[in-house]
C-alpha cells in the first residue's frame, strides 16, 4: 500500500521562470559535451554543496569544466539563474491538488538544486507547509541519479520503497532513478510527448492515477 508520495520540484510542481536554465548555462559557457554527461557533472558541481553566493557556485562550475570564467560571463549566468527562480511559479492546479493529497498521503519533496533557488520559491509561494519532509541535493550532498540519494531519503522518512510512489517529469533523473531504488514512478508529461507508463498530463489527474496505480 502506498503511503508516501515523493514529488520532484522543477517541471513537476513548479515551472522555471526562463527556458531550461541548465541548458542555457551549457550554451553560455560553450561546453561541448553530450547533455547526458554534462548535466550530471553540472548538478554535482553546483548542487551538492552550499555556496555563499551564486557567483561562487558558478566559479566552481567553471572549474569543473575547465572553461573561462570572466566577470562578464559570471554576471550573465547569475542574472539568468536569478531570473529563473524569481519568475518561477507553481503550475495552476498544483497547490489545490497537494492540499487534497496531504490528507491521505505523506508528501515528500525532492529536488536537485543549488542552496538558493528552491528555498526561495518555497518561501515566496508559502509551499513548505504542504510537505512532511523536504530533501534537497545541496543538503544531502547527492543528486537524484546517485543511487544513495533515494536510499538516504527512504532511511530518513523510515519507509520501505514499496510504500512510496514518485511523481516527476524526467525519465532519466526521476523515473529511472526511482525504479532503480524499487520505488514506483509516475511521469508527468504536460506536452504528452514521451512514451512512459504510467503517465499523467496534468497534476489534476494524479489522485485518480494514484488510486488505480495503488490498486493495480
Amino acid at each position: 500500500m502506498v503511503k508516501v508520495i515523493i514529488l520532484d520540484f522543477w517541471g513537476t510542481l513548479v515551472e522555471n521562470g526562463v527556458w531550461s536554465p541548465i541548458k542555457q548555462v551549457k550554451e553560455i559557457l560553450g561546453i561541448r559535451l553530450p547533455f547526458s554527461e554534462y548535466v550530471v557533472r553540472m548538478e554535482q558541481a553546483m548542487m551538492t554543496q552550499k555556496f555563499q553566493t551564486l557567483k561562487e557556485a558558478f566559479e566552481n562550475l567553471c572549474t569543473e569544466f575547465d572553461v573561462e570564467c570572466n566577470d562578464q560571463k559570471l554576471e550573465i549566468l547569475v542574472g539568468m539563474w536569478n531570473k529563473s527562480w524569481m519568475l518561477a511559479k507553481p503550475y495552476p492546479e498544483v497547490k489545490e491538488v497537494l492540499q487534497d493529497l496531504k490528507g491521505r498521503y505523506k508528501l515528500v519533496l525532492i529536488s536537485n538544486t543549488d542552496c538558493f533557488s528552491v528555498n526561495n520559491v518555497l518561501d515566496k509561494f508559502k509551499m513548505r507547509g504542504l510537505f512532511s519532509e523536504i530533501f534537497l541535493s545541496c543538503d544531502l550532498k547527492l543528486i537524484k541519479t546517485d543511487q544513495q540519494f533515494f536510499k538516504t531519503v527512504l532511511e530518513k522518512i523510515q519507509c520501505q520503497a514499496e510504500e512510496c510512489t514518485l511523481v516527476g517529469d524526467s525519465i532519466q533523473s526521476d523515473m529511472l532513478a526511482a525504479q532503480q531504488a524499487g520505488i514506483k514512478a509516475i511521469l508527468i508529461d504536460r506536452k504528452d510527448s514521451r512514451d512512459f507508463n504510467p503517465k499523467i498530463n496534468n497534476f489534476k489527474e494524479l489522485p485518480a492515477e494514484l488510486e488505480s496505480y495503488t490498486d493495480g
